[in-house]
């Protein structure tokens, strides 16, 4: 693993001589296109990076990466990402992963720094809104910090669930399998939310927020 900055080209280097040794039209293959069956939705935090816990290699996952893994109803960039990945890539899945310690949802619930007057975070802010009876009963503050990612990832899912690219894909063969994931960086697990097999009645809201921003907009 390269410690310095001059060691990342001596590391690429080593690397690509690796790659091709075993096979001289690694790069040429990969150049010419991709066929990635997963969209993987994540936060930009250094220490969750796809490709190294999944198993999956290049050309395997289209990545999307920002502050606490944000599907922001109004956000052309995920937006665009989205429409993308299952128009043109045709994916299979959409991932989206949190992971617990998450220095976002973190900033989001203090008084101070970046989570003050966030209107990035101010999602997350709604979201605990939403849930503080059930917030407030946890009174262990890293208990209490990992529900908070978890109901983000969930309530992430249902505005990607409510994208207008995903909807008009619905009863179709490539409508994709959306997932709900939380990477625990204390044991380098997946846990898999299962958010398709049951119904959390503490999680779903009468209406997502996803609806409830796009409705605001409209009304204008």
């Amino acid at each position: 693993m390269a410690s310095t900055y001059q060691e990342i080209f001596e590391y690429n280097k080593k690397w690509i001589a690796e790659k091709t040794a075993s096979n001289p039209d690694f790069f040429h293959n990969l150049s010419i296109e991709q066929k990635p069956e997963y969209l993987f939705i994540g936060c930009s935090d250094s220490r969750v990076d796809p490709d190294t816990f999944t198993g999956l290699s290049l050309g395997d996952v289209f990545v999307h990466r920002n502050v606490s893994n944000i599907v922001n109803p109004i956000d052309l960039n995920v937006a665009s990402v989205i429409q993308y990945a299952i128009t043109n890539l045709k994916v299979k899945h959409i991932i989206v992963c949190g992971h617990y310690g998450c220095g976002g949802i973190k900033a989001a619930m203090q008084d101070e720094g970046i989570g003050k007057n966030s209107p990035w975070l101010q999602i997350i802010k709604d979201i605990y809104r939403i849930h503080k009876t059930e917030m407030e009963r946890i009174k262990d503050e890293t208990k209490r910090y990992d529900r908070l990612v978890e109901l983000n990832v969930i309530e992430q899912t249902e505005n990607v669930k409510g994208m207008d690219c995903v909807q008009s894909l619905k009863n179709t063969v490539d409508y994709p399998q959306i997932h709900g994931w939380i990477f625990d960086m204390r044991t380098g697990k997946i846990v898999d939310l299962e958010i398709n097999s049951k119904v959390d009645k503490k999680v779903v809201a009468a209406d997502s927020l996803f609806k409830k921003v796009i409705s605001i907009f409209k009304r204008q």
